[in-house]
């Protein structure tokens, strides 16, 4: 397998995965920071890693270097990423548990339900919808104003990023429910 930049990109996004969970959890005799210093950092990084995956999708597609293994691997990171984000949110007690339950649940039951399609021949039934699209733009904001947590003057990130992660988790009940009914007809001919 030959690296090009947009899987390079990636690569990157999943490295940047235990740096951003570390900030909260690396012994103090590591680094020494102060809350709004580690939620700055960890913010920081989210995003650095978030605006990744814009470019790596972009750039395989102008450079013409998209390939299978990167079809594989950026929506894997992009999973680990959300995931390792959630979980670090709900330990730091500012998402509810249940959001987080909803938001990967529904990753993990549609990445399934995409492996299977794709087993039968099946992937057109379970292609990405404008849902889909949205919740991501929703989860992909809300996640940095939760992770930065602290006020920033008037603006309430805790209280915005709150609101959208809420829309984030309606919307993946939404997009899961609309790609399963799309992938009934598959089902009930295969069972």
């Amino acid at each position: 397998m030959r690296i090009n930049l947009p899987n390079a990109l990636t690569w990157m996004r999943i490295v940047m995965i235990p740096l951003f969970v570390g900030v909260y959890y690396f012994p103090s005799s590591w680094i020494d920071l102060s809350n709004p210093n580690k939620n700055l950092i960890a913010t920081v990084l989210f995003t650095v890693a978030a605006v990744t995956d814009l470019l790596d999708g972009y750039l395989a597609r102008k450079l013409n270097q998209t390939s299978a293994f990167g079809a594989f691997l950026d929506p894997v990171a992009d999973k680990l990423m959300v995931a390792a984000a959630l979980i670090v949110l709900v330990d730091l007690q500012r998402l509810d548990a249940i959001i987080a339950v909803i938001i990967i649940g529904r990753e993990i039951t549609i990445s399934a339900l995409r492996e299977w399609m794709a087993q039968l021949g099946a992937t057109k039934g379970v292609a990405v919808s404008f849902i889909g699209k949205i919740k991501t733009v929703s989860q992909m904001v809300a996640i940095p104003m939760l992770l930065y947590h602290d006020a920033l003057g008037a603006f309430q990130p805790q209280r915005w990023g709150t609101f959208l992660i809420l829309v984030a988790a309606v919307l993946t009940l939404w997009s899961m429910f609309y790609y399963l009914k799309m992938a009934m007809p598959t089902v009930l001919k295969q069972g």
